[in-house]
């Protein structure tokens, strides 16, 4: 998987690219032609391109980028511009990223164009972030904007509070998505961690946007405040929730999953959650041995002491064991039911304890718990040998 994703920006794009700005030289015309060395770049951009990884090679052809377009900002942004490839009216009707074309330069390729426009626009901020705003509706520029954003912060915010009424929804999403404090992959905006409110006017704004693509980031927004903020969400929610129509209801839905997961009770309370489940639960898992690359299976039985109908939101907890002998919890989405009165519900779920890059794991008695409106309420162990 890590091979083909990287040569998403592999010799075959760089290439491509080069043509691209090429061609772009061109339509400005003679004089400017010199300003572009299309030799050099793709001398500098292939030398070495395939030992590294993804976001080394994004660097890599941003450095080629530099030796190679003409030092002035001023003269390189236009080239640049001249060669994107054609805005078309059905890209802006599509709910998600613009469209790969071979008609310019659009798609991965940009990430490291991106990476250019910091090194050499930070110092002329207004005609970056012109530049930024062509180049998201190709592919995306929210890495790239974040340390306009940090070195500028009064023109960067005032500039996205006017995009948020943009005609592009690839310029209103980068509004929400370019401004998140956790962005992956993304340097973290720590002002914005410490302090989310210059970013509350363009949530406001977008929450209602007609884009899902655009509504899904100011989800997404609101999800990396509610991990350093809770009590900030959760007043978010509350204010919006009464009334709320099924979109923006969704929408602080999944602003919010973090918190349901962790058994916040105001965020519960907010979504019917919060109350207390009356009823018995059990829970079992087969096996209790297994190896690293194995399945463990367990059931969970909930039977009903209400008279009334009771709406659930039911997670597990995972505690893997680390390096130390201790345990760490990882809670995962599970269901969300309504139970009748006296109602018994079996479900069942599969779990995978596979290796994955973000996680080792370490011989030892792991613990599943099982939480029902943000209350553990029972749990079970199982051994997993790692060789």
């Amino acid at each position: 998987m890590a091979e083909a994703l990287k040569n998403l920006l592999g010799p075959a794009v760089v290439r491509a690219a080069a043509g691209h700005l090429e061609q772009g030289s061109r339509r400005l015309g003679a004089r400017n032609r010199s300003g572009w060395e299309r030799w050099t770049f793709e001398a500098e951009a292939l030398r070495g391109l395939e030992r590294l990884e993804f976001k080394a090679r994004a660097l890599h052809i941003a450095s080629a980028l530099e030796a190679s377009l003409p030092s002035e900002f001023s003269a390189a942004a236009p080239l640049i511009e001249s060669a994107l490839a054609p805005l078309r009216e059905e890209d802006e009707k599509a709910d998600g990223p613009p469209p790969q074309s071979d008609d310019g330069l659009s798609g991965w390729i940009v990430w490291p164009i991106g990476e250019f426009v910091v090194r050499r626009g930070l110092e002329e901020p207004e005609r970056a972030l012109e530049l930024l705003r062509a180049l998201t509706q190709r592919f995306s520029a929210e890495w790239a904007i974040r340390p306009f954003l940090e070195r500028h912060p009064d023109l960067g915010f005032r500039t996205l509070r006017r995009w948020t009424k943009d005609p592009s929804i690839h310029v209103r999403r980068l509004v929400s998505e370019g401004s998140r404090p956790r962005l992956p992959w993304g340097t973290q905006l720590r002002a914005l961690i410490a302090d989310p409110s210059p970013s509350f006017p363009l949530l406001e704004s977008l929450q209602h946007d007609p884009s899902e693509y655009v509504r899904r980031s100011v989800a997404n927004h609101l999800n990396d405040i509610g991990k350093d903020h809770p009590e900030v969400l959760a007043d978010w929610v509350e204010r919006h929730i009464e009334g709320a129509g099924p979109k923006l209801r969704a929408l602080l839905r999944h602003a919010s999953r973090s918190l349901i997961k962790s058994g916040h009770s105001r965020i519960l309370g907010a979504f019917g959650l919060g109350a207390k489940f009356r009823g018995s639960v059990s829970l079992r898992c087969r096996p209790q041995r297994i190896r690293l690359g194995d399945t463990v299976e367990f059931q969970v039985a909930l039977t009903s002491q209400s008279r009334s109908p009771q709406t659930l939101a039911i997670d597990y907890v995972v505690h893997h064991v680390k390096a130390n002998g201790q345990t760490a919890p990882k809670v995962f989405k599970g269901w969300t039911i309504t139970l009748e009165p006296g109602e018994t519900r079996e479900l069942q779920k599969r779990h995978a304890i596979r290796p994955i890059s973000t996680r080792r794991y370490y011989s030892g008695r792991h613990e599943i718990e099982v939480q029902v409106n943000g209350k553990v309420l029972a749990s079970v162990e199982f051994r997993l040998e790692v060789p």
